[in-house]
């Protein structure tokens, strides 16, 4: 059921509204219905009020059952101080069927005990899933209710990413919309945010200090923007990165260079507590001719290595490892073992998901791609390469159709999602991490107030 207007949504006769308070009159009334119902209402209404007006019952109820959007960062320097590096935290992507794969992602949580985990949503994401962050958060809020999670919830905002060419051109219109999506995303909860400024590194610069100085100066100013915006008792986790996804591996010289101009500059404020680096990955994987995946040899020994330094010298929880959902099964056990703090993970669950898509709706989709995004096709490209490194683009404006399978695909798509999530939270030994989640994050109450829904919209 879709809440046509405010009197509809607060008329269910499930919560009750006086002023800024909200309290859940029928618990099972709001289990039951409600909850599905606000996930209708965000996703297939046309008004954006409408959406805001449910994010805040999704998040003012939420509290009330217990569920804090949190900040990962002290758990991060736990994580170099009292050596917890036995684990691996997932920073998942979910660019379609969000509040379904939410749940999917919370049921399996909830059988292994674990609460160190991410969602996330990347700058470029945001766009194309047309997903903004007030909608992502409300799914995982809902999603998290719906299957009795209690405690931190973690939502990451994903490869903030300033545009090298755009950033030469107007270095201050570049920097100004990076703010303003970074302003939006702490409005909304994301309070963990990785910037990406590592588009700027110039390798023909004579000295890795000249290499990374760009990089360090806009990150260092970023955190300075962010903790500037962050929630009384919030530290946003904040990370960098040194090496741009696809390039070459990243290096012990460039961390210390990076970071040794990065805390200069960031002038004794609390700084990153994680940095991304660069082992041999690509976003999305490197695509053959007939549209499979090419094996990917990962520098394990980088990733380690790395990892040590960014703990022992810089009391951070490590290095993050970007691009790996499309690695083998076989390679995931590895992150734990090199003590790797956190891995990105984003296309595979897509593909998943196309895997399952009803034949007609995927022919559409595809004709689609081929009409719109003609112009991105590369003359060396087959059309199954073509196909599969932009089909992402497709699940913004396919939204609402791919939400509104029949219940019995979608269920289809979630089991088999749910399975790989076991997956990779086993390999990645995340299980029985709640309590270290429990005893590191201290939850800070953020309260909303109905007056504030037009901000940042």
């Amino acid at each position: 059921m879709i809440y046509k207007d405010e009197s509809e949504l607060f008329g269910s006769g499930a919560i009750s509204v006086e002023g800024d308070n909200i309290e859940i009159k029928d618990k099972k009334l709001f289990q039951d219905k409600v909850i599905d119902n606000l996930a209708d209402t965000i996703i297939l209404n046309n008004s954006m009020y409408l959406k805001r007006l449910c994010y805040w019952v999704i998040y003012e109820t939420a509290l009330k059952m217990g569920i804090t959007l949190s900040s990962i960062h002290t758990l991060y320097r736990a994580r170099a101080k009292d050596s917890l590096t036995h684990f691996t935290v997932p920073a998942m992507n979910l660019r379609t069927l969000t509040y379904g794969l939410s749940r999917a992602v919370f049921r399996v949580a909830n059988r292994i005990n674990a609460g160190a985990f991410i969602f996330e949503i990347a700058k470029s994401e945001i766009g194309y899933t047309a997903q903004r962050p007030v909608e992502y958060v409300s799914y995982i809020l809902l999603a998290a209710m719906k299957e009795g999670f209690r405690g931190p919830v973690f939502i990451q905002g994903d490869h903030f990413q300033v545009k090298a060419k755009n950033f030469l051109a107007d270095k201050d219109k570049e920097i100004n919309q990076l703010k303003d999506l970074i302003a939006e995303a702490i409005d909304a909860g994301f309070y963990n945010i990785d910037i990406d400024s590592s588009t700027l590194v110039d390798l023909s610069k004579p000295t890795i200090d000249e290499q990374q100085k760009l990089n360090y100066g806009v990150c260092a100013s970023l955190t300075k923007f962010i903790r500037s915006l962050q929630p009384q008792g919030i530290e946003v986790s904040v990370g960098g990165e040194i090496g741009e996804v696809g390039g070459k591996n990243s290096t012990p010289d460039e961390l210390r260079a990076f970071m040794k101009g990065y805390l200069a500059e960031v002038e004794g404020l609390e700084g990153i507590s994680k940095i991304s680096i660069q082992t041999g990955t690509t976003h999305g994987g490197v695509v053959l001719p007939d549209g499979s995946i090419a094996k990917v040899s990962i520098d394990f020994d980088t990733l380690k290595n790395l990892s040590a330094i960014a703990r022992k010298e810089f009391a951070m929880a490590g290095a993050v490892q970007h691009g790996a959902s499309t690695l083998p099964n076989d390679a995931f056990h590895r992150f734990p073992e090199v003590e790797c703090a956190e891995i990105h993970l984003a296309t595979q669950f897509q593909n998943i998901v196309y895997d399952y898509l009803p034949i007609p709706l995927k022919e559409k989709i595809y004709a689609w791609i081929n009409k719109e995004c003609a112009a991105e096709r590369k003359p060396e490209q087959t059309n199954d390469q073509f196909i599969y490194k932009t089909r992402k683009k497709a699940l913004g404006p396919f939204k609402r159709e791919i939400y509104s399978l029949p219940q019995d695909v979608k269920d289809k798509i979630f089991s088999v999602l749910e399975e790989e999530f076991a997956f990779l939270f086993d390999k990645l030994s995340i299980q029985d991490t709640k309590p270290l989640v429990d005893k590191y994050v201290k939850p800070a109450i953020v309260k909303k107030k109905r007056e504030d829904l037009g901000k940042n919209s």
